[in-house]
């Protein structure tokens, strides 16, 4: 009879390269039983499956939760089981999304490909300039490592300022109480932070008050952290020069939302991290924390409830 600790549950779906990476770690795939104390749960858009799940599997212990932020499952989280959320998985490629919208915004990208004529000279460089985070997770350190051939001046800010960010980085980390201050002197702001009751609509009329007039505003974080009513304004009468968003509220995003109408608003359909991109670093995920699970080792991207991230 195999060892309870060595089995592990996958789903509701099951895809191949997680059955691998799983395996691959040591552990036998079962279907979810009293044996079972591991969850690999691969479902974001249903919460209420799991709640529905953990209530009917009281003796679950750990449970892998699919994507960096956890918003979904805010209401499961206070549980007597340790939840792991993917975050840093996908760190890399949605800095690097991040990044690519950045430079469109200020070479007028969105502008060149749709105009039909010569049109205005404009560009504007990343060079020497001052540039926000807002987060201080994953993403954020991708983003200010990709940052450093530019020389951009960087500021993060975070939850924890006190905490380390990275070994080089020769920037500054803040909390956000000083928030307000470092929006107001940005050129770039990048928005990288978990959704939580502090962050949500963070970036709102009063935000975008302070910001620069030239200032560009990127978000590939949750789209709630932004106010898209407030931004539409905010775009429209030239608060800020433009914007770029991979995430939005609803998603997708109606085809007759006024947002489609904005010539200084870029929107890409949340594809900084595409399915293909997910599927393969989530399986290493999975392939590190099974492994850890059974060696009894720390696991990696453990969620706290109380921070909600």
């Amino acid at each position: 009879m195999p060892n309870s600790k060595n089995l592990v549950a996958l789903g509701p779906s099951k895809v191949s390269a997680y059955l691998e990476a799983i395996k691959f770690a040591g552990a036998e795939v079962v279907e979810l039983s009293g044996d079972v104390e591991a969850l690999i749960w691969t479902d974001y858009s249903r919460p209420e499956l799991l709640a529905e799940t953990l209530d009917n599997n009281p003796q679950l212990k750990w449970v892998q939760l699919p994507f960096a932020g956890v918003d979904a499952f805010k209401k499961v989280l206070d549980r007597p089981i340790t939840f792991t959320s993917a975050k840093r998985s996908y760190s890399e490629p949605v800095a690097e999304h991040g990044l690519a919208l950045s430079l469109a915004l200020a070479r007028v990208i969105p502008e060149r490909v749709t105009t039909k004529t010569w049109g205005r000279q404009f560009a504007d460089s990343l060079f020497d300039q001052d540039v926000l985070i807002v987060g201080g997770g994953g993403i954020a350190e991708s983003f200010a490592s990709m940052l450093k051939p530019f020389r951009s001046k960087v500021v993060v800010v975070r939850k924890r300022p006190d905490e380390s960010f990275l070994d080089d980085f020769q920037g500054k980390v803040v909390g956000f109480e000083d928030f307000e201050a470092e929006v107001a002197k940005a050129k770039l702001v990048m928005v990288a932070c978990a959704l939580t009751d502090q962050t949500k609509f963070l970036f709102d009329r009063r935000v975008f008050s302070m910001m620069r007039s030239d200032s560009y505003l990127v978000n590939v974080a949750r789209g709630e952290v932004v106010n898209q009513e407030d931004l539409v304004e905010a775009l429209r009468s030239g608060q800020i020069a433009a914007a770029a968003t991979d995430v939005t509220y609803p998603e997708p995003l109606p085809d007759e939302h006024e947002m489609w109408q904005l010539d200084n608003l870029l929107i890409t359909p949340h594809t900084a991290d595409t399915k293909e991109i997910v599927t393969a670093l989530f399986a290493e995920r999975l392939r590190v924390n099974v492994a850890a699970w059974l060696s009894g080792k720390k696991l990696t991207g453990v969620v706290d409830p109380k921070l909600g991230y």
